[in-house]
């Protein structure tokens, strides 16, 4: 279940609420009982592995000045 992150108006108080996405912009009240809260935009840090492919040098016989091109 997604976590959101709130902060309240009245006291400034910094809290989380884990809801079904459907309901991501109801209102809540802050854990001190204050109504005037509003959601934060929050960033998601994703991380994944990168597949690279080593770029051809000048003795792998690739691209100009590879022997192909008559440089």
């Amino acid at each position: 279940m997604p976590r959101y992150e709130f902060r309240c108006r009245a006291c400034g108080d910094t809290f989380e609420v884990n809801r079904p996405m459907r309901e991501a912009s109801e209102p809540t009240d802050c854990p001190q009982g204050h109504a005037d809260t509003v959601k934060l935009l929050s960033t998601v840090a994703v991380t994944g592995r990168t597949i690279s492919t080593p770029t051809p040098g000048p003795s792998s016989g690739g691209g100009c000045c590879g022997g192909a091109c008559g440089c």
